[in-house]
């Protein structure tokens, strides 16, 4: 490994590296205000993380966050903040759990035609944003957001009046998918390399679709001239443009993609766990998103990463209440990770930029001439 690439690779770790060892550090002083040991709370943590079981359901939590996070950093290879992420995966999931279960298709043909109502859904509420960015100058932070507001009191409204499914139950939901409608775990592939897993514990099957969204999201944006226009738009809009790529197609190409992928978050539980979509499905995964895009440096390796890091804090969380320590820690972990992996990535930079400075003169002392007589006068 030469010298250049592995400065390359010293500065892609350095800022969450350095965001996780601050919440460790400021999350140990919280505990010790508690009157808990650290030690004993992280020890605690790793042993019950690192069970078979643990880990079954941390990459259960961890399926939802990757697709959230690849859905967020299709949009920020552009330079586009996709905050509504939240209300077009919720939105996506009620309108596919109801189609899904109306129609009722044979099997395989079912679980396709849900996932790609869900993708279609999704997509078309972020085209929302799309359109009144490259028509109206309104900027998707604010109208993704607004959007997100919308999607929730529709889907209120929708669930309430019109799609749920009138039993007994205090729930509110929709009806439940047909057997035959479900993704297949995938507890039969880990149990052909480790011991079987407890029953209760089912590893969801969406983790291999979640796959194959990262591994076409690398293909798509770094080894395709889409890919590469989308994030030459993002770097420079103004080259780019010159370069003969229409900005405003961009926005809404890669908005609709973003929101496809949006509209899988929900189908580990529509198409997994649950079957249906109730009011009360797993909420903010939209918004984690966004720190698990940001913590991944947008890159579909890094956001794994990131995914199974708070999935784990999830999973192993659930054993410090057992042992009278406050499971909130975690809670303040995961907040402080997000906060400073955005303060480290610009400490790194600049960090970055300096020294790419100081080997430009080095190397060629008459190439920063002219800059540094400009910051003279």
């Amino acid at each position: 490994m030469n010298r250049d690439l592995l400065r390359r690779v010293a500065f892609a770790v350095a800022a969450p590296v350095l965001a996780l060892a601050f919440s460790l550090a400021v999350s140990s002083f919280v505990l010790s205000l508690s009157g808990d040991s650290a030690i004993d709370a992280y020890r605690l943590m790793w042993e019950f993380g690192t069970t078979l079981e643990s880990i079954v359901v941390m990459l259960n939590r961890a399926t939802p966050l990757y697709i959230a996070g690849i859905a967020v950093a299709i949009g920020f290879k552009m330079n586009l903040f996709n905050i509504g992420v939240e209300g077009q995966y919720r939105i996506a999931a009620l309108i596919a759990a109801w189609a899904g279960a109306e129609l009722a298709l044979p099997g395989v043909i079912n679980i396709a035609f849900v996932i790609i109502v869900a993708m279609a859904v999704g997509a078309a509420w972020a085209g929302g944003i799309a359109l009144l960015k490259v028509t109206r100058g309104v900027h998707e932070v604010v109208s993704s957001i607004m959007l997100n507001y919308i999607s929730y009191a529709l889907i209120s409204y929708l669930l309430l009046n019109y799609l749920q499914l009138d039993d007994e139950s205090q729930r509110i939901h929709t009806r439940r998918l047909d057997a035959d409608s479900r993704f297949p775990t995938l507890n039969s592939v880990v149990e052909l390399f480790t011991r079987d897993i407890r029953s209760g514990f089912d590893l969801n099957g969406m983790l291999a679709v979640a796959v194959v969204v990262g591994v076409l999201f690398y293909v798509l944006v770094f080894r395709t001239r889409f890919g590469y226009d989308l994030r030459a738009s993002g770097a420079n809009p103004w080259a780019a443009r010159t370069s003969g790529v229409d900005p405003k197609r961009m926005v809404i190409a890669t908005m609709l993609l973003s929101g496809g992928v949006a509209g899988l978050i929900g189908m580990p539980e529509i198409l997994g766990s649950v079957h249906w979509f109730s009011d009360d499905l797993v909420t903010n995964l939209g918004f984690t998103g966004i720190g698990i895009a940001l913590l991944g440096r947008n890159h579909p390796v890094g956001i794994a990463a990131a995914a199974l890091l708070f999935g784990f804090l999830d999973r192993s969380s659930q054993i410090l209440d057992l042992e009278g320590i406050p499971p909130q820690i975690v809670v303040i972990m995961q907040g402080v990770i997000i906060i400073s992996v955005v303060v480290a990535y610009e400490v790194v930079a600049r960090v970055r930029r300096a020294y790419e400075a100081r080997e430009t003169a080095r190397v060629d002392p008459e190439a920063v001439a002219p800059a540094r007589a400009g910051a003279v006068t």
